[in-house]
C-alpha cells in the first residue's frame, strides 16, 4: 500500500523478531520490579510503597517511550499484575508474601491504577510520511 492509505486501512504485519524479544524483555522486567516492589512496600512501609510505585510508573513510561507505542508500557504492566497475582497466593505450606494489611491493599490496587495510567499515558502509534495540513 502506498504511504497515503491511513494507518488503520493497512494490513497488520507480524512485528519483528527485535520488538517481540523486546516486548518479552519488558514483560519479564515488570514481573521483577513487581517482586521488588512487594518485598520492599512492607518493610519500610509510607516510603517503601512510594518508592514500589515510582518504580513501576517509571518503568511502565520508559518502556512506552523505549518502543514508541504504547505497546510496550502493556507488556511491562502485564508482566507486573501477573507477578502480583501470582504472588498473592498462598502455598501449600502455609506461606504467603503479602498479609492482609492496608500496605497490601495498596499495593494491589494502587499498582493496577499506576499501571493503567502509566501504560495509556505513553505514546500512540503514529504514522510515518509528511506531516498533514487542513485546509492548504
Amino acid at each position: 500500500m502506498n504511504d497515503r492509505t491511513p494507518l488503520l486501512a493497512q494490513p497488520l504485519r507480524p512485528p519483528s523478531l527485535g520488538r517481540a524479544a523486546a516486548h518479552l524483555g519488558l514483560f519479564l522486567l515488570g514481573a521483577v520490579v513487581s517482586t521488588a516492589g512487594a518485598l520492599l512496600q512492607p518493610g519500610w512501609f509510607p516510603g517503601g510503597l512510594l518508592l514500589a510505585f515510582a518504580g513501576e510508573a517509571g518503568l511502565v513510561l520508559g518502556a512506552a517511550r523505549l518502543t514508541r507505542g504504547r505497546a510496550g508500557g502493556v507488556a511491562a504492566a502485564a508482566g507486573w499484575m501477573l507477578a502480583v497475582i501470582l504472588l498473592t497466593a498462598s502455598r501449600p505450606e502455609g506461606d504467603f508474601l503479602f498479609a492482609a494489611g492496608s500496605g497490601s491493599y495498596l499495593f494491589l490496587l494502587g499498582g493496577i491504577a499506576v499501571a493503567v495510567i502509566c501504560a495509556t499515558l505513553g505514546p500512540g502509534r503514529q504514522p510515518g510520511g509528511d506531516p498533514v495540513r487542513l485546509a492548504k
